[in-house]
């Protein structure tokens, strides 16, 4: 099930899009029995207005909720209402899932910012066909998930502008693939963790590559490379119609109308179950924290050569989720 927020007079209120249609949503506040699912599996919120407490039904609150957004004639009353943020994180953690990606990015960075330390790598891979030993993930990365702490505060949604910060003259995207936690974890095991997962979004991880080199050779990790911004898709996608598919999802960047870039979900090095598990151990975790995939390979500007300018729209979709479409300004 597909759900969206959207603005009105009385407040926000979520949508969701009928089966096996492209624009049929259906107000929440329409449906009859919605006290009465909301009772049967627990949930405190109200579903009609918070998106996290329909994450929180579970596989049979969805199916009974769909069939009831299926059997409504009421759709929004607006023609193009005002879609806005679907929830606001409580805290974001981003991931390192994807071994291609860095790779792929760190010859990119090489390229573009240290060309003289490029040439050199470049002739190592040429000479011996394999990757220059630096391009690749720490040792740690390989006995552990790694991730950062991000800006949860600072997100924007499909439709708005994206201002590039002015200390940075390399402004990049970052295609990733969100899974939101609907459930509070403690020391999960990584089938606990998945089963955790209430919902996915589309992320773009936003970051300032000139100045992230320096911030990541402090040893503290990325501070304003990073924390400026970040933005998720308008719909939600409960976890359901992904998980059982979620390391064969096809994606894609466009920028300007044009396709830069198609992308996989696959070859993770860790589940998205493994990773959460892992931030689990003696932390506690709470319904409505984000977690980001990492980079999906060839999904940003620094792999696949196609940088961000002022002006660019930049799109980026992972099929079966949703699309964020952002005007960089």
């Amino acid at each position: 099930m597909k759900l969206r927020c959207v603005l009105t007079k009385n407040g926000s209120q979520v949508e969701a899009l009928k089966s096996g249609t492209s624009d049929s949503w259906v107000r929440l506040s329409a449906i009859k029995r919605l006290d009465d699912i909301s009772q049967k599996f627990a949930v405190k919120n109200k579903l009609a207005t918070n998106v996290l407490s329909i994450l929180e039904l579970g596989q049979d609150g969805w199916h009974m909720l769909s069939e009831q957004v299926d059997a409504c004639s009421l759709e929004n009353v607006e023609s193009e209402p005002l879609v806005t943020l679907p929830f606001q994180p409580l805290s974001f953690r981003d991931f390192l899932l994807f071994e291609q990606h860095f790779i792929d990015a760190s010859r990119g960075f090489v390229k573009r910012f240290l060309p003289k330390k490029y040439r050199v790598a470049a002739l190592y891979e040429a000479i011996t066909g394999k990757t220059f030993p630096k391009f690749k993930p720490s040792p740690l990365w390989y006995e552990q998930p790694l991730y950062y702490f991000g800006n949860h505060l600072n997100f924007v949604t499909s439709g708005d502008d994206i201002s590039s910060p002015t200390y940075t003259h390399a402004l990049d995207y970052e295609l990733e693939l969100g899974a939101i936690l609907a459930k509070p974890l403690l020391n999960a095991t990584p089938n606990e963790a998945e089963k955790a997962i209430g919902g996915y979004v589309v992320l773009n991880d936003l970051s300032a590559r000139d100045v992230q080199i320096a911030e990541m050779r402090s040893g503290f990790g990325p501070q304003k490379a990073k924390h400026f911004l970040n933005a998720m898709s308008q719909i939600v996608v409960t976890a359901d119609e992904i998980n059982n598919r979620i390391d064969c999802l096809q994606a894609s960047v466009t920028i300007d109308g044009i396709k830069r870039a198609s992308c996989t979900t696959s070859n993770m090095q860790y589940s998205l179950g493994e990773a959460i598990a892992y931030a689990s151990k003696s932390e506690q975790l709470y319904p409505g924290e984000l977690f980001g995939s990492g980079t999906l390979p060839g999904g940003c500007g620094m792999e696949n050569g196609h940088w961000l300018q002022s002006g660019n729209v930049l799109t980026l979709k992972i099929d079966g989720v949703a699309e964020l479409t952002n005007r960089i300004v």
